[in-house]
């Protein structure tokens, strides 16, 4: 059968990085099988689901290049394929009215509680053979509940866990539907997975308590079980489990500080998985290597160091144009006259060897675009009386040498050999009258990307 896969967010929130390293996985599992990807939005939470959210998994999902085959398929789309498969197992037996109310089901759990006992439905309203059902309490709606197998056990063999075996017993009869006719989550996913033939379901392992329940509704509908592979969870820098305090955690968060998506693919791609020691791979290379049994069930944790390093080897090999137009909305955010610099590749392409990340980038970069206020402190820490008359001299020189690299540090290297000083006596306070800084990239590549006029007028105070 050929390998489709899918993934499934609900539209609460954002896409945040654990949900994103699961569609990562089962889109890199389609990929390499030749399957089909598919995504689908589980929207019956209706009180917390928004478009809003919607939108932020799909730009999250694009922004990644995660492209799904089919869908976005809606669960609410699909109310009454939901309802005819109900009606379906009323007909037959493997579902029933259930009219305890919310009350008595409160007060039922509480009694169980209090003798220690594992909280559940006690199957008042399951009919049995032989047995007298109570009578139907008028104005109550029922629920529909599912006829879970009595004895023996459920089991799978999950691609990450291994083998996982559950009493029936455990498990009481799930509500499929509620008092107003809405399927419930459990159901919904069931006639999904049927209905699209997923035949893996790559998920977090929160999902591993449904998975029992869900095993039981698929065997009711005679639907093929799919292969199951839950993934482990991912924890902080601080060794806790990845939350809001642990600062981004929505995908898009990381796009607004400065990160690559390939960077962010790559990273996720290797928390809970490995192909050996490679850490810095393709797209297509993680696609050819990756398999379910290189995953690793325990838990993997968040490095944000180890990320900023791995965005900046991206950096470092982007194409410069497109280097130049991912750098370009963070410097228009503080705000600086593009108009009045150079061009932004080139500024990219001279700062990529600096830079973790783009937010870093920017913030090197704005001495390109306003110059600088040279701090009176700084230069003078800089710039001895005994290097003045070379400056002066190398000013003059610039004024007319061709203006590249190789050209401009032959003559600053010229001077200072004509005047038989150090290195450091020239370039640092050349450095401070060109960036206003103690440290930038070679200042022969920063005259170089400057211009002569911009050079030449930052220099002034030196000559």
């Amino acid at each position: 059968m050929p390998v489709r896969s899918r993934f499934a967010p609900s539209p609460t929130g954002f896409l945040h990085i654990g949900g994103a390293r699961t569609a990562l996985y089962a889109w890199a599992f389609a990929r390499r099988h030749a399957g089909t990807f598919i995504l689908r939005i589980e929207d019956t939470d209706v009180e917390r689901s928004t478009p809003e959210a919607v939108q932020a998994i799909l730009d999250g999902m694009q922004w990644l290049n995660l492209q799904h085959d089919e869908g976005p398929f809606f669960q609410m789309q699909r109310m009454p394929r939901y309802r005819e498969v109900i009606a379906q197992l009323l007909a037959d037996g493997r579902a029933y009215p259930c009219y305890m109310s919310a009350a008595e089901l409160d007060a039922l759990r509480e009694a169980q509680r209090a003798r220690n006992e594992k909280p559940r439905y006690d199957g008042t309203w399951r009919p049995e053979p032989g047995k007298a059902l109570p009578s139907i309490p008028e104005g109550v709606k029922p629920v529909v509940r599912f006829r879970n197998p009595v004895g023996g056990s459920v089991a799978w063999d999950d691609a990450v866990k291994g083998r996982i075996e559950i009493a029936n017993d455990e498990l009481d009869d799930l509500i499929i539907a509620r008092a107003d006719g809405t399927p419930t989550y459990n159901f919904c996913v069931c006639v999904d997975d049927w209905d699209m033939k997923i035949t893996h379901v790559i998920r977090g392992d929160d999902h591993v308590n449904n998975t029992p329940r869900q095993i039981n509704i698929l065997r009711a509908l005679g639907a093929e079980v799919p292969v199951y592979a839950h993934l482990s969870m991912i924890l902080g820098d601080d060794g806790q489990k990845l939350s809001k305090r642990h600062g981004a955690v929505s995908v898009m968060e990381y796009q607004a500080r400065g990160y690559l998506p390939e960077a962010v693919n790559n990273y996720l791609a290797r928390l809970g998985w490995s192909h050996g020691n490679d850490e810095v791979f393709s797209m297509d290379q993680f696609c050819q290597w990756f398999g379910l049994d290189h995953i690793t069930p325990s838990a993997a944790q968040f490095n944000t160091e180890k990320l900023d390093w791995l965005n900046g080897e991206y950096i470092k090999k982007a194409d410069s144009a497109r280097l130049g137009a991912l750098l370009r909305p963070f410097l228009e955010q503080a705000a600086l006259n593009l108009e009045a610099g150079p061009a932004v590749d080139r500024v990219a392409d001279l700062l990529r060897d600096r830079s973790p990340t783009l937010v870093a980038m920017a913030g090197q970069a704005h001495y390109f675009y306003a110059r600088p206020a040279v701090a009176p402190d700084l230069l003078a820490t800089h710039l001895a009386d005994a290097a003045r008359p070379a400056l002066a001299e190398l000013t003059g020189k610039l004024s007319t040498a061709e203006w590249n690299k190789a050209s401009l540090g032959a003559a600053i290297k010229a001077t200072v050999a004509a005047h038989g000083l150090k290195m450091p006596q020239i370039m640092m306070p050349l450095r401070v009258a060109l960036t206003g800084q103690g440290q930038s990239p070679s200042v022969d590549a920063v005259l170089e990307v400057l211009g002569r006029a911009e050079s030449l007028a930052r220099l002034k105070p030196l000559a």
